[in-house]
């Protein structure tokens, strides 16, 4: 693709409109590492180091054009040796460029956000269009998921090239519907600029990430920005009504004239009027748009019930039938670490595995739990280091109050020592056991279970691995309650 087709409705500081360059673009990326010749270089300024720094290197590799912020400098010379663009806000270009450069795309793109939910939110979404014979994918925190195909991820929302590039493979595969996860991280560095969003979703919003954002104000506005800047003026928005910014969002909806659906138990649109727990789910209640109907969703939990209601409303927003879409509802399958039946104690009780970790997702699953046991509840959980800390006070207090038994265990300690991560827990959790070991503390929690107990293990959901210091060691939790269990028989 040449150069000036990336720039189309673009301008340019240090261009001319309509200007000819005759250079073609091959490729394009941010990681210095992956530049190979005719490849486009975006050097974006990043938390600790600026892509300008790498400019040599991707010239060195092949780079012909350059996208930076500024005039950078290079070798100190005074003519830069390959074509230079310069933006004041690079990653938004670099974002626009990319969905540029990989096209086509899937005509239905669904981006989620919140700060709870996402994933359940997005692979609800797939099953429900694939049980109605529609092809679907999602791209998040569990990788790219389809029918029968699933890659691991690194980033909940990829950087824009990567996401792009699958977008378009997707594309060529006839798969025309996708659910794009759109983290506070992704939004805020306008990963998701450039993609054609028709639906935009939020399941929620409570603290989460504040070592990078720092206030919870700019939190939050990172993750409106979904709606006040990424989706389509002639899209569809779906509101979670029971969230404490429903209203400030709808204002901002309104204001762009931008169509938007509800759902929760104050909403007009998907109202959830009653809820029953079932001993492997529960029974729902909704009206939907005027119409009263009932079903047996095969999750538990109320979070889980607000989650298929938040999908429920994007495949309606999308033009699916109501019926087809509740026949899909319930056969939905639970999230791989989202409140998943890792297994059953020798005894008998059961044991989950959750991803629960922010304080209001711990609370959430806490409670859902609570509603399914009469006897002792169980809860095994720590922090991760390098992350905001304030969280750890919070979530002790949520699991000494929730929870009969708890242990305190290590979590993603990365560069903390973890002994200090488990202490402030432990500071609000009296009656707390701690135990360095994650191993050992969920064999110690197993063995104290009984017939009718149940036991989450909080933090890592589908996680394979645990990053301590600058190595990632294998661990699952769901591997390691069967490991346990059948050592036990």
């Amino acid at each position: 693709m040449l150069l000036e087709e990336l720039l189309i409705g673009c301008e340019w500081n240090n261009m001319a409109a309509g200007e000819s360059l005759g250079i073609d673009i091959l490729g394009i990326t941010a990681d210095s590492r992956k530049v190979k010749p005719g490849f486009l270089f975006a050097a974006l300024p990043g938390t600790d180091s600026d892509g300008q720094d790498f400019i040599v290197d991707a010239i060195g590799a092949g780079a012909v054009a350059v996208l930076a912020a500024g005039n950078p400098q290079v070798d100190a010379t005074t003519n830069f040796p390959v074509k230079l663009i310069t933006d004041a806000n690079p990653r938004k270009r670099y974002a626009k460029m990319a969905g540029q450069f990989y096209k086509p795309q899937p005509q239905h793109i669904v981006a989620v956000t919140g700060t709870n939910g996402k994933s359940s939110v997005a692979e609800f979404t797939r099953q429900i269009w694939q049980h109605s014979n529609k092809l679907g994918a999602t791209l998040g925190t569990l990788g790219l998921v389809m029918r029968g195909k699933s890659e691991a991820g690194h980033l909940t929302t990829p950087d824009p090239a990567d996401l792009h590039r699958m977008l378009q493979e997707l594309a060529s595969k006839n798969i025309n519907r996708v659910v794009v996860e759109a983290s506070s991280h992704g939004l805020d560095q306008f990963r998701l600029d450039g993609t054609e969003i028709k639906i935009a979703a939020i399941t929620n919003l409570s603290r989460d990430h504040l070592d990078y954002h720092k206030t919870i104000k700019r939190y939050y506005e990172s993750k409106l920005r979904l709606f006040t800047e990424v989706l389509d003026q002639d899209g569809v928005a779906v509101i979670n009504a029971d969230d404490k910014v429903a209203d400030n969002i709808i204002k901002m909806l309104r204001d762009r004239k931008v169509k938007f659906f509800d759902f929760g138990e104050k909403a007009n649109d998907i109202r959830l009027n009653k809820i029953e727990a079932l001993p492997e789910g529960q029974r729902l209640r909704v009206n939907v748009f005027g119409r009263e109907i009932e079903l047996n969703l095969p999750l538990i939990g109320k979070f889980q019930a607000m989650n298929a209601l938040c999908a429920l409303a994007i495949v309606l927003a999308d033009g699916l039938n109501l019926d087809k879409a509740v026949i899909a509802l319930e056969r939905l399958m639970g999230v791989r670490g989202r409140l998943e039946l890792a297994s059953y104690s020798p005894r008998g009780a059961r044991i989950f595995v959750d991803y629960a970790h922010t304080p209001d997702a711990l609370l959430n699953v806490l409670k859902a739990l609570r509603t399914h046991t009469d006897k002792k509840l169980s809860i095994v959980f720590g922090c991760g280091g390098n992350r905001d800390q304030g969280k750890r006070v919070e979530m002790g207090k949520i699991a000494t109050r929730l929870a009969d038994d708890v242990f305190v265990t290590d979590d993603n300690p990365r560069h903390e020592d973890p002994a200090v991560i488990r202490s402030q827990i432990l500071s609000v959790s009296p009656g707390a056991i701690e135990i360095a070991g994650r191993m050992e503390a969920i064999k110690v929690a197993i063995k104290g279970l009984s017939e009718g107990d149940l036991l989450v293990i909080a933090g890592k959901g589908h996680e394979q691995g645990q990053i301590i210091g600058n190595k990632v060691l294998p661990f699952d939790d769901v591997s390691a309650v069967n490991s346990i269990v059948n050592e036990e028989g």
